[in-house]
Parts: C-alpha cells; structure tokens; sequence
C-alpha cells in the first residue's frame, strides 16, 4: 500500500486528488492520512482505499508526504501550478481526469442554480461581498435563480442573506454542485470543487497566485486583476487594492459573456 499526507485546506487537498488517481489507475492500494471529510470524497469515487486523520503504523510500499518536513514540498520553487510541480517531483505522466466522477443528488437544491460564494478561509482573500451582490442582480436578470453556497468558514454570510444552501460536508456539496448551472466565488475551497464537478467557475484572485492555485477543471475563469504588488499572500495590505469592486464587476461580465 502506498501513503500520501496531505494536511491543509480544502483546496490544497483537492488538489493532491491527481495524485491519488494515478496511483490507482496503476493499480496501486491506497492509504490517504489528513482531513478525512475532504479525503471521504476521494474515497467515494474509487481514487483511495483508506483514509486516516494520523500516520498508520505499519509497513508502506512508498510514502508521499507532503510537507517542508516531507519529501514532497508543499509549494513550487518556480511559478507553476502547483498539480504540475507534484507530478514533476514523482515523475508521472500529466493525464488526470479534470473532473472528479462523484454521482449528482437526485432533488439538489442547487439544480440549475447560479451558485455564489462570496467567502473563503481568508478574509484576506475576500472581494468586496456588494461585488456578489451586483453579480446576483445580473445574473437574476439574466433569468438564472441563484443561491448562496455556505460551508465552514462562511457563517458570516447568513447575516447578509437569505437565499442559501448550508453543509459542512465535502461530499454532500460535490454531489449537490454537480446539478448546479455555474460558481462565481473567491480563491477558496468550495471554488476549487465547483470547477471540480465541471461547473463554469468564476474566480476572484487579488493576493492570491492564480498560476500556482489554479483549480482542476474544464470551465475555469480565472479573474485577477494582477497588479505589480500581487501576489503577496499572506502578507495583504488593509487596502486590498488588487481586489477593487468596479472593475472586478467589469472583468467577470467580460468573463460570463465568452461563455
């Protein structure tokens, strides 16, 4: 049986699934040690055979542990996206699917929706949440009903809205997005699986690197308006003038209408 550690985000470990699909691909058995609610959806579609919150005792054929204490680097040396520098440090070969087979929810209640997420692990990494609600307004217009996708670090937005769908499972919201009709969102998590599950996916960079966290899929908008002192998270100045309102507006309807 082969190993992989990954501790982090959502995010970070999705991004980590290539890694596991190969593996089994190869016909490899599987143990994945980190946030099991995020590795459970690598379980349900076959790419992992086990899945532990600590290091296992016993034998493995490899270990993969990725970490700065590991033999995995967490993060590039160069700018590259982060999937290729995994796969170039193992030495595989660059053919993964770009979007990960988990079964729709029959009676989702994101089916057919605009989803928003206006939110992320960082508040730091944040867009103004008025350029949300100016994105809902177009989009309502455009004849799509939308809903506000709510996780773990996003209790904040139920001050401020009322339409959403709440769930702390990784799974279920997978499930639920696959039936959804496209994501706009922050550099997070949940915006990482939207573009997973195949959605059309809008994300907002501002001090966040879009080539190194780049998500997996098919339909991803990258919006990042980049000026010469981004990125630079963590270390974000209180003005976060990389993520100003009006013309991050302006870059996504650009975005929304090459659709």
């Amino acid at each position: 049986m082969w190993l992989l550690y990954r501790r982090g985000g959502l995010g970070d470990t999705l991004l980590t699934f290539p890694i596991l699909e190969l593996l089994k691909r190869s016909g490899k058995r599987v143990c994945a040690v980190g946030n099991t609610d995020y590795f459970l959806l690598a379980k349900a579609v076959g790419w992992v055979d086990l899945i532990s919150s600590e290091v296992p005792e016993g034998d493995f054929e490899e270990r993969i542990i990725i970490s700065f204490e590991g033999n995995l680097r967490p993060f590039p040396e160069d700018r590259v996206w982060i999937v290729e520098h995994y796969f170039r440090s193992l030495g595989f070969e660059n053919h993964f699917s770009r979007i990960i087979p988990v079964e729709p929810k029959l009676g989702s209640p994101l089916e057919g929706c605009a989803v928003l997420h206006p939110s992320s692990g960082s508040p730091k990494k944040n867009p103004p949440l008025e350029l949300f609600l100016r994105i809902e307004d177009f989009l309502r217009r455009e004849g799509l009903r939308t809903l506000y996708l709510i996780g773990e670090a996003d209790g904040w937005l139920k001050e401020y809205v009322k339409n959403y769908f709440e769930s702390l499972s990784p799974l279920e919201m997978a499930r639920a997005l696959r039936t959804a009709r496209l994501f706009v969102g922050a550099d997070s998590g949940l915006s990482h699986l939207a573009s997973y599950c195949g959605l059309p996916t809008f994300i907002f960079y501002g001090p966040t690197d879009p080539v190194i966290w780049k998500p997996i899929g098919e339909r991803v908008f990258q919006i990042a308006l980049s000026p010469p002192c981004s990125p630079c998270f963590p270390n974000v100045c209180d003005e976060k003038s990389c993520l100003p309102l009006e013309p991050l507006f302006e870059a996504f309807l650009l975005a929304y209408r090459s659709l």
